[in-house]
């Protein structure tokens, strides 16, 4: 196994993680931000449905990699297995953020503003 490129860390990146060449606390931490990040891009202003597109992928992507962190049947403290629950859940808020914004974008074309 690899280490974790995070600065100073000296933990062990697990196979799932290989990708993002960080550790289970380095990535959630890096996930957590994009989520936020990405929640903000969403926001009233919204981006354009390709943006649309990527964010989706994104969120499959690293709920796929996260369900193989977490059932990979590596030790996870407590605290961690917190964190990767909290992870999910931005995931799924970031979902539903993707989602209003792409039926603001439907309902501003179908009705636009004078």
């Amino acid at each position: 196994m690899a280490l974790c490129q995070s600065p100073g860390c000296k933990f062990e990146v697990p196979a799932a993680l290989e990708r993002n060449a960080l550790c289970v606390h380095h990535f959630l931490g890096w996930l957590e931000e994009r989520c936020a990040a990405m929640r903000r891009e969403t926001a009233p202003s919204g981006a354009s449905p390709a943006r649309h597109d990527e964010i989706a992928e994104f969120i499959r992507e690293q709920g796929e990699r996260l369900s193989h962190v977490a059932t990979s049947g590596s030790r996870l403290s407590d605290e961690t297995k917190a964190r990767v629950l909290n992870a999910f859940l931005s995931l799924i808020n970031l979902r539903e953020n993707l989602e209003r914004a792409m039926e603001r974008l439907a309902r501003s074309k179908t009705n636009p503003s004078p």
